[in-house]
Order: C-alpha cells, then sequence, then structure tokens
C-alpha cells in the first residue's frame, strides 16, 4: 500500500465498536479498494469546502453558498454510507459469529443516534 493511503489508512481505521476514543474491542481494516473510494470522497469534499471558503471571501450571493454547502452535506453523507454499509456487512456480521451482536448493535445505535442528532 503506497504511504499516502497507508497514512489516511491510520486515520481511517477504526474499530466497529469503541465506547472512548482509543479504547476499541476490534479493529477495522478497509480493504484496499474501500481506502481508496473513502479518501478520495474526503479530497473531494476537502476541495468543496476550500471553495464554499472561497466563496465567503469573495462575497458570493448566499443562496449559491447554501447551495455548495448542502452538496458538501451529501457528500460526507455518501462518506457516511460507505462506513455503515461496511459496518453492517463486516462487523455486525463478525459479532454475531462471535456471539457478542447485542452489544455491536447498541454501539451502532448509539453512534446512529449521534450521527442523527447532528442533522438540522
Amino acid at each position: 500500500m503506497p504511504h499516502s493511503l497507508e497514512t489516511n489508512h491510520h486515520h481511517l481505521q477504526s474499530n466497529c465498536t469503541q465506547e472512548k476514543p482509543h479504547s476499541h474491542a476490534h479493529s477495522h481494516v478497509h480493504s484496499a479498494e474501500s481506502l481508496r473510494k473513502i479518501t478520495n470522497r474526503l479530497s473531494r469534499i476537502e476541495g468543496q469546502i476550500r471553495g464554499v471558503k472561497t466563496m465567503i471571501t469573495e462575497s458570493r450571493p448566499c443562496p449559491e453558498v447554501l447551495v455548495q454547502i448542502a452538496a458538501v452535506r451529501g457528500a460526507l453523507d455518501q462518506v457516511a454510507k460507505i462506513i455503515l454499509d461496511e459496518h453492517l456487512s463486516e462487523c455486525i456480521v463478525r459479532a454475531a459469529k462471535e456471539g457478542n451482536i447485542e452489544s455491536e448493535i447498541k454501539e451502532l445505535r448509539e453512534a446512529l443516534d449521534r450521527f442523527f442528532n447532528n442533522i438540522i
């Protein structure tokens, strides 16, 4: 894996369960294809954010800025969907095989509650 992907992977690598920051029950490893897809999307989102910042500094019309912010939110939602899909297909399946599905689902519910509470 190239260094940049390795570095990004370290930052994206997380556990499917996470009670406290840096206190993980097991590690979650993204496939190379998934990692590439996620990091590419995040790079595009970074560019979109810079574009919104430029629009603000150039005093562009508020409706134009709001449309771009909506695009960023949509792009972030797509990244979240990819991560959730992986969690369901890998981590939840693994937890079921290991016999700890209840705690995995509880932690997923808590994460989803936080995720959805941040939506206006």
